[in-house]
């Protein structure tokens, strides 16, 4: 037994080594996926969350904001952070699915104990981090959710966007006063919570304003024959046709639609606003409209210098998505430094004051349900690129 000591002394210090382990902290700018030690505000760093589509059929929305946020954070650290400490965030690519939103969400309560959510942009994914967050009492903001039902998950969702009844106002009514249209032709995507809001609040209103619609018709995300629908509605002859869609699908509707013999104009939703949409549709949406939350057209200085810190950080021009994200993270930022602690009720609070706030994406007042009251505007699809048309107000 005797010699078998040394043996033993060293498996004994290798086993208590082994105990050791570090947990590694955030490095600034977000590794995905990485334990953060201590929790969401220890040490000289705050810890926010992000969940986001990095992947799958909404990528494009999901870099966007992701770049959005990164370029808000970025500021506020460069003007000395919060309360003394430097801001991070904990990304997490939920693949464009909202089982996955669901996961990273309880991840980030959990694991990560951040202090507060930013996320999603598509509102079946906002849902089912709402839920999450609302029952662990963590503030969750999501940029660009239009569906109504997102903040109705509780008093700790908020939202920096309109919602899909004002959006689908803006549409109806732009096509009636606008487009002078009385005949209508409706394209839903029967799986996603944010096409359904839309529909529904387009064909009331658009009723309301006089017009009928003549023909209204479904499909599923990732469907690539629409033939069937539209020769339905070719047969209705509908004077513009609403299609309140992802960029992914309305770039392949609208190439069908036009080789059907189509050519009335197509309407949609922020939903679009995606470079990609010009790469999948051509120039199909050549006379298109959809509604939106900004245009980069707008010479507001604070807008314009928004634009030329995104293309210096980013190369490109930021869309919608990218300029809700960093509005979304202007906000929290806002409140983190207003809030007397970084406590979840201490956070929310903060947050549902929010009063006329300079975003770059409109001016921002939270109501009484945690939405933002804000317009919106109208842009027309030509030779790749978009033209701002009008705004209409709430």
């Amino acid at each position: 037994m005797r010699r078998f000591a040394p043996m033993l002394l060293v498996a004994l210090a290798l086993f208590a080594a082994g105990c050791k382990k570090k947990t590694p902290t955030a490095p600034e700018g977000g590794q995905m996926g990485q334990p953060v030690s201590g929790g969401g505000a220890s040490g000289d760093t705050i810890l926010l969350g992000e969940v986001g589509s990095l992947t799958g059929a909404q990528a494009t929305f999901g870099v966007s904001t992701r770049n959005g946020i990164e370029l808000a954070i970025k500021e506020a650290n460069a003007e000395g952070g919060v309360k003394g400490k430097k801001l991070d965030v904990r990304v997490y690519d939920d693949q464009s699915k909202p089982e996955e939103a669901a996961q990273s969400t309880t991840r980030l309560i959990t694991q990560d104990k951040v202090v507060l959510i930013l996320g999603e942009v598509a509102s079946s994914n906002s849902l089912a981090m709402a839920e999450k967050a609302q029952a662990a009492g963590v503030t969750m903001i999501t940029p660009s959710s239009t569906n109504p039902a997102v903040t109705e998950k509780g008093d700790y969702i908020f939202r920096v966007c309109f919602i899909d009844p004002f959006q689908g106002y803006v549409m109806a009514k732009f096509a009636r006063e606008n487009l002078k249209a009385d005949r209508v032709a409706i394209l839903q995507d029967n799986k996603s919570a944010y096409s359904i809001g839309l529909t529904e609040v387009f064909e009331k209103k658009f009723a309301e304003m006089g017009g009928t619609i003549v023909a209204k018709q479904t499909y599923s995300q990732g469907d690539t024959n629409f033939r069937g629908q539209f020769t339905d509605m070719k047969e209705k002859k509908p004077q513009a046709i609403y299609v309140p869609g992802y960029y992914n699908d309305v770039g392949i509707i609208a190439r069908q639609a036009r080789e059907l013999g189509l050519t009335v104009p197509l309407m949609g939703g922020d939903g679009w606003d995606s470079e990609k949409l010009f790469e999948l549709a051509g120039n199909s949406l050549d006379g298109s409209y959809f509604s939106n939350h900004y245009s980069p057209d707008n010479p507001d200085p604070r807008v314009q210098k928004f634009i030329a810190d995104y293309r210096a950080a980013y190369k490109g021009t930021p869309d919608a998505l990218a300029a809700l994200g960093y509005d979304a993270a202007k906000v929290a930022i806002a409140a983190l430094k207003k809030a007397p602690d970084l406590s979840g009720p201490a956070i929310r609070d903060a947050i549902a004051q929010t009063k006329d706030f300079p975003g770059v994406a409109g001016t921002i007042s939270l109501d009484k349900n945690r939405n933002a009251v804000k317009s919106a505007v109208v842009l027309k699809i030509g030779d790749g690129k978009t033209q701002f048309v009008t705004t209409i107000n709430p």
